[in-house]
């Protein structure tokens, strides 16, 4: 009920603690300059595809109106549409991780920049990271099948509770499932998983324990700690 009441106006979030939001009404909330701002639906969906494409750099039709989920995709294709007519954007053929091809829609001057390098760290992703806030998006441009199984009963699951996606550079190249045992503060290192045809050599390995290090410091714990599982041979380079 506080999700709808917010998502129509009646109210407002004023503050957060932790992952509690604090509502209030709007009147309350916002000066009455932006309360009272009516806009009319084209400019609605202006706004939203506009927004919605120039952060995901290129995009469908489906893919700008999933984004905010403000607009359907028939709206989001008229809009492309128009765009295009207007020169405002281009479709590109994109070639996705299967060496399949995609028409998406993108700006010009985004399509005549080369972007910078993405150098080779490896980085533990939150599964909600912006990359891979669509799974489908993300599985057809780097060939990652993710799927978080916080909500999937135990006996049923892959991988684990929270298991975070690992990046190295431009690809992902595997999964972890950690937990910070807050009462023994150390971070406990439940399982690693390699994407097929990752190999984990020295140079790998190593930063992978540096970034599992990081994440030590950034949970407040102060030793990682493995823990006896499948997966467990794949993190040995972790043990004291």
């Amino acid at each position: 009920a506080l999700e709808f009441l917010w998502r129509t106006g009646e109210l407002a979030i004023t503050a957060r603690q932790g992952v509690r939001k604090i509502y209030d009404l709007s009147e309350r909330v916002l000066p009455p300059e932006v309360l009272n701002a009516r806009v009319d639906e084209d400019e609605m969906i202006d706004w939203a595809c506009n927004g919605a494409l120039d952060r995901l750099g290129f995009a469908t039709a489906g893919e700008l109106a999933a984004f905010y989920d403000l607009v359907t995709p028939a709206e989001a294709k008229t809009w492309c549409a128009s765009q295009r007519s207007a020169g405002h954007i281009v479709d590109v053929d994109l070639i996705c991780a299967d060496k399949s091809l995609r028409r998406v829609f993108m700006r010009p001057e985004v399509l005549a920049t080369s972007p910078p390098a993405a150098g080779n760290r490896l980085r533990i992703m939150s599964p909600f990271d912006p990359a891979l806030r669509d799974r489908q998006r993300a599985e057809r441009l780097f060939g990652f099948s993710y799927r978080i199984e916080i909500f999937v009963p135990e006996a049923k699951r892959i991988y684990g509770y929270y298991v975070f996606p690992v990046l190295e550079g431009d690809r992902l190249i595997g999964r972890i499932d950690m937990k910070a045992d807050r009462r023994k503060g150390c971070l406990d290192v439940l399982g690693f998983w390699p994407e097929q045809g990752v190999s984990m050599t020295p140079a790998r390995q190593d930063k992978l324990a540096r970034e599992v290090a990081r994440f030590t410091w950034l949970s407040g714990c102060e030793t990682p700690a493995l823990q006896a599982c499948e997966a467990t041979r794949c993190l040995s380079f972790l043990a004291p």
